[in-house]
């Protein structure tokens, strides 16, 4: 009978514990889960301009691939990240700095015949800045002397107006390091040899102001997370404004940011539609074919923020109270189902890892006529979509209003794809 009444008295502990999580306490931890997500994003970044000196310092084999492999290892943190995107409209105006995508890459370096050497809707299309200290297209002249990383933000980052022209961020350095992905819907990433940057034994022409470039790039992307990380820190404005305000606004700005990267932004412009048009060039990380990881660590990165925790890169735990307990006191139906349906997005998720990592990389999975591989994907998509369902449940069970999240052509007008 002891025994009895002591395990009543801890249920009723815990069950007192998960009802007295309130919005205030689930403020805290996702502010806090910024800051270090964006603090790791800074480390990663930081450890991919020390392995981008070691390869302009001695353009070899070996440091190439030692630069890729820091590349997708500063891409684990970030995409967690971005599930703040869409419920902070700072991070939404600050995201093109670093991971706008897709982009016309013959703006920065020489591309393949095939690419062509021109464009109706982008006269920068094929200005190959590396090759061209001095530009002039379409009567406006372009001092490209110095590569800096001041040319690259204030000059040719969506020169003329078009977004395409994305001469900085991740996918700017992604093409540097690996070049255009000649392969299509067949094996195989960029093959930029590491000679492209040794200027005594060069490769492709101005293998000195490629590394220029380059390392620009890289300082560059180094900055602006240094901006964004700073933003959520102690003191930060974001930060600031978030623990200032109302906490049931900060519930909203949760769920649209996961609501919005789930469903428009991933199962949409992401998966969606590159699956409908069986296009390889519509694949977020296209040179490097790291697509599966990148997309995978966006799932984990909406579970973190619901959940309440974010294992960092030294391996340390940052939690606390969660938007899933909060829930969990008010609906526990509610915050189960949505506890599977993010359990069940990060399994489709892994399927395509698990694909990917065997062999058959995610632009070949996407290829028309491969009923496997395009099965696999479209149930990545499936499950994106019953989860942002699941996330509809749970803001009615809180209370919280009509909230919109975005969407995409491909799964709210599909016959608009294309056409």
């Amino acid at each position: 009978m002891k025994r009895l009444f002591s395990l009543t008295i801890l249920v009723l502990l815990a069950a007192t514990a998960r009802a007295a999580v309130d919005a205030r306490q689930v403020a805290d931890t996702y502010v806090n889960i910024g800051a270090a997500v964006y603090q790791d994003s800074v480390i990663a970044a930081q450890n991919l301009g020390r392995a981008v000196d070691a390869l302009l310092a001695e353009p070899n084999q070996a440091n190439l691939m030692a630069a890729r492999a820091a590349w997708r290892a500063a891409r684990v943190p970030y995409q967690q990240s971005e599930a703040f995107r869409f419920g902070n409209p700072e991070v939404d105006d600050w995201e093109g700095k670093v991971n706008a995508w897709p982009l016309d890459e013959g703006l920065i370096d020489y591309v393949a015949e095939s690419y062509g050497d021109e464009n109706d809707e982008n006269p920068f299309y094929a200005a190959n800045v590396i090759a061209n200290p001095r530009l002039r297209i379409g009567g406006r002249e372009v001092d490209a002397t110095r590569i800096a990383p001041a040319l690259l933000a204030e000059t040719l980052n969506e020169i003329d107006g078009v977004e395409s022209n994305v001469a900085r961020g991740y996918h700017a350095i992604e093409f540097l390091l690996w070049g255009q992905d000649l392969n299509g819907t067949g094996p195989g990433a960029g093959n930029r040899p590491a000679s492209d940057f040794n200027s005594k034994h060069c490769t492709g022409g101005n293998c000195e102001r490629r590394g220029a470039y380059l390392r620009a790039a890289t300082d560059l992307l180094i900055s602006d997370l240094s901006a964004m990380a700073d933003e959520w820190a102690q003191g930060g404005a974001i930060r600031k404004r978030i623990l200032a305000g109302d906490p049931t606004d900060t519930l909203r700005a949760i769920l649209t940011g996961i609501g919005s990267l789930s469903y428009g932004e991933l199962a949409g412009e992401r998966i969606k539609l590159g699956l409908m048009l069986h296009d390889p060039e519509e694949e977020h990380d296209c040179f490097s074919d790291n697509t599966h990881w990148s997309h995978y660590y966006d799932v984990v990165g909406m579970r973190n923020l619901y959940e309440g925790h974010y294992r960092r890169i030294d391996g340390s735990l940052v939690s606390g109270p969660s938007l899933s307990d909060l829930v969990k006191a008010r609906d526990a139906a509610s915050d189960e189902t949505l506890r599977e349906r993010l359990a069940a997005s990060l399994a489709r998720a892994q399927h395509i890892v698990d694909r990917a990592e065997a062999g058959e990389s995610y632009d070949q999975l996407l290829a028309g006529g491969n009923r496997v591989g395009n099965a696999l994907i479209l149930a990545l998509v499936e499950a994106l979509v019953e989860q942002t369902r699941a996330l509809e449940r749970v803001v009615s069970a809180l209370d919280l209003g009509s909230l919109q999240f975005e969407g995409s052509d491909s799964l709210d007008a599909p016959q608009k794809v294309g056409s």
